[in-house]
């Protein structure tokens, strides 16, 4: 079937066709280049016609057109045929297939290697934003912020259906009673970075934008504290055996996301290097080690070598770190990371390497001591925050069934232990003595006990335990009910099945935990 490549509209390329009185065609790129080919004089009068050429028409030549074509330039030879084409998936059949058709036609080969179809942004609920629903969110309102009034004023204006204007009016009073704050670009970015999962649609929550702007705020803090820490500090050319563990922990966990940053750019999985990126710098480097670096820095135990190899990391990995983020979070990053040298203040991150994991040391046998640690350290912090102990409340603790490596785990970090979970001291049970009305929380097989006398009102504490165990059994019955229906387990997809017992195993271990609990209470 013919394409009609003819439009009636006010804009558009215009057809070069020109007619003559007696309905003779002519085509060229102008007036004056026909006349001259075809020897028409003056006095013959040229009508170019008035329409012009469909969009998608037009379109199609694009990625040859606007490099010169049909000269052979150099930005011709140098970027036709491109790596990557990003679009949506709306226009695959418009406009993608089209500029296939055109490059096969006139340049004998397809304009791209590879094709990126992203998803539609939506509102919060799953709607497309349209001027008639009242829904639209403006990226620039989210940035810069917009008062309600402003916001209202906004949607309301130049509406095609009056009617809807009271409507519109109420829904974004209920949704942003205060206006929409500034996010800032760095943190409305990265939220889509996040979301940008192939071909699937972007539902944009505000509330989740809000997440990623703490997100660069906890990067802008964390390098307000190296910096802070390591002023008058100068780099230094040190081997990798001077770190502490906990030093080779975090290489190690960063050499790993570094790997799979890069994996999930080259397989274009936005949302997964994002997410990386995100566990990696909130959870292990500000969370864990940051706050082990300041026992690093401060604890008279430690030599100086390993002080100075800690100044070292943190200010190396800060600027790797920000190296890694800038495709993500392209703002904060520069501007942090001119802050960080004199060498840097005179050129652009942009031009900066990207980390290579090659760089950083990787020794799962030391990383996995400070996982430990880590371990020890969230099972105490999950006792307080159960029993509601204060965080400061200085605490005992008692552990029992300790393994040979746990007992030189708890003696290497026996300081960091008691700096970050405010533990007075640490005893290990010997034989059958009573233990106190204790918590108590599983570390694999060691079990570590806190003494509960003074600390919390025993009676009310079993009484929530109890309740909390009654809840935990018949969950636990549930699961196992649908585990052994064989007819369940036979149809059920694989993933379903894997999940149901991985949290029956969960919840096994949790009613362990607390029958345990209410044995010591």
């Amino acid at each position: 079937q013919d394409w009609c490549i003819s439009r009636q509209l006010w804009w558009g390329h215009r057809i070069p066709a020109w007619y003559d009185n007696e309905g003779n065609v002519y085509v060229g790129e102008s007036e004056n280049e026909i006349r001259k080919q075809h020897n028409i004089e003056n006095s013959i009068a040229l009508i170019q016609d008035d329409d012009v050429l469909d969009t998608w028409f037009s379109s199609a030549l694009w990625p040859f057109s606007s490099l010169g074509w049909p000269d052979e330039t150099y930005d011709l030879k140098t970027f036709y045929p491109t790596n990557v084409l990003v679009t949506g998936f709306d226009i695959i059949f418009f406009w993608v297939a089209r500029m296939v058709m055109m490059g096969l036609k006139f340049m004998d080969e397809i304009p791209f290697k590879e094709i990126y179809i992203h998803g539609l942004i939506k509102d919060k609920n799953g709607q497309k934003m349209s001027k008639s629903k009242g829904n639209i969110l403006d990226p620039i309102d989210l940035i810069d912020g917009i008062s309600l009034d402003e916001l209202l004023d906004k949607r309301v204006q130049g509406l095609m259906q009056p009617e809807m204007e009271k409507r519109i009016i109420n829904d974004t009073k209920k949704e942003f009673p205060n206006g929409i704050p500034d996010f800032g670009t760095d943190a409305l970015r990265f939220n889509f970075a996040v979301q940008a999962s192939t071909g699937r649609d972007v539902r944009l929550d505000l509330k989740r934008v809000e997440g990623y702007r703490n997100f660069c705020n906890k990067i802008w803090n964390a390098s307000r504290f190296i910096k802070m820490n390591t002023n008058d500090f100068e780099l230094l050319e040190i081997k990798d055996t001077e770190g502490h563990p906990i030093d080779q922990w975090i290489q190690s966990k960063f050499a790993e996301t570094i790997d799979e940053v890069e994996k999930q750019f080259s397989q274009y999985r936005f949302d997964l290097a994002a997410t990386a990126m995100y566990e990696f710098v909130w959870n292990d480097f500000c969370d864990w080690y940051i706050e082990l670096s300041k026992a690093l820095i401060n604890e008279p135990g430690i030599k100086q070598s390993q002080k100075d190899y800690t100044k070292n990391n943190l200010i190396k990995m800060l600027d790797a770190i920000l190296r890694m983020l800038h495709p993500a979070i392209p703002f904060i990053t520069e501007e942090i990371w001119q802050s960080l040298s004199e060498e840097n203040n005179n050129k652009s991150i942009m031009k900066a390497n990207f980390p290579s994991s090659k760089n950083w040391k990787v020794d799962t046998e030391i990383a996995s001591n400070t996982e430990w640690l880590k371990s020890f350290v969230s099972s105490v912090r999950q006792i307080r925050s159960e029993m509601t102990i204060s965080p400061k409340q200085s605490i005992k603790i008692i552990v029992d069934d300790a393994s040979n490596s746990d007992i030189k785990r708890l003696e290497l970090f026996e300081s960091f232990i008691s700096n970050m979970g405010s533990i007075e001291s640490i005893i290990h049970k010997e034989g059958p003595d009573d233990l106190p009305k204790s918590a108590i929380a599983l570390l694999k097989g060691m079990k570590i006990y806190i003494p509960l006398e003074g600390l919390v009102d025993i009676e009310e504490e079993k009484a929530r335990l109890q309740k909390k165990l009654s809840n935990l059994n018949q969950d636990l019955k549930s699961v196992e009910n649908r585990l052994s229906n064989d007819a369940f387990v036979e149809k059920a997809p694989k993933e379903v099945v894997d999940e149901l017992k991985e949290k029956f195993k969960a919840l096994s271990s949790d009613q362990t935990r607390i029958e345990e609990q209410l044995k010591l209470l």
